[in-house]
């Protein structure tokens, strides 16, 4: 049990910094209509999947877990095409760290298609719903 809170605690942490970095991207954005709509939907999509992964700690049985944690996916899906439509335009005077935010959400969004497969199999196994 230790380790796997240990586990939690890192994956928090990380989602953590990834939405300190995801709020910093739209500082070096331009100040176009599509910088400050881009601006506004990284902050949201980027800064969700920690806030979710936080309610999922206390989620009420496995079923509520799985849905928390298919929602911290689905954003950082969405967080993840954004930064590449950012990545694709002259909208960024900071390209390390937006590459740095394209490489962390990539992993991201694999240490979650893996939790949601794993969480997936044990509900279908008969884990408690």
């Amino acid at each position: 049990m230790g380790q796997e809170r240990l586990n939690r605690q890192v994956l928090e942490n990380r989602l953590i910094d990834f939405a300190v970095l995801v709020i910093e991207i739209p500082q070096s954005l331009s100040k176009t209509k599509a910088g400050n709509h881009l601006s506004s939907q990284i902050v949201r999509s980027g800064t969700s999947p920690a806030l979710n992964y936080g309610e999922a700690q206390d989620a009420e049985s496995t079923r509520d877990f799985f849905h928390k944690i298919k929602i911290v996916l689905k954003e950082l899906r969405e967080t993840y095409v954004c930064l590449k439509i950012i990545h694709r335009t002259d909208l960024c005077s900071a390209p390390k760290k937006l590459d740095s935010a394209l490489t962390e959400c990539n992993e991201l969004v694999s240490i979650f298609v893996s939790s949601v497969n794993s969480i997936k199999k044990k509900l279908e196994n008969g884990a408690n719903g």
